[in-house]
């Protein structure tokens, strides 16, 4: 399995306030998770926090970007989750209120998910 990145590595640490936050590589990033449920993604270097309809306001407001990527047919694809603020980068406590903003989107998300039929 491949090794974290320095800046991924620094993230953690940071979040570290939070209690068990692991990362797992995934599609050449990596996936941040917290209880079992991915509230945070690093891509390109950049850390991305899971929204939803009820963060996603305070995110566009402060101009924070979303995650895109491009999908098959050459279409921008856009997912749910945002940049934070660049000053977060560098604080443990900012970073953590950030963070926290997604870890509440994941919650959310995993209590309205329909369960899956078993075949």
């Amino acid at each position: 399995m491949a090794r974290p990145s320095e800046f991924v590595t620094h993230l953690l640490d940071l979040l570290h306030p939070l209690g068990d936050i692991t990362a797992r590589g995934m599609f050449g990033g990596w996936g941040i998770y917290c209880g079992g449920k991915m509230f945070a993604l690093v891509a390109f270097e950049t850390f991305f926090v899971k929204v939803d309809d009820t963060t996603r306001p305070e995110f566009a407001a402060l101009g924070l970007a979303p995650f895109t990527y491009e999908a098959s047919g050459g279409k921008r694809a856009v997912v749910a989750y945002h940049t934070v603020p660049t000053e977060a980068l560098d604080s443990s406590p900012l970073l953590c209120q950030w963070a926290e903003k997604g870890i509440a989107a994941a919650q959310r998300a995993a209590t309205t998910k329909k369960p899956r039929n078993k075949k």
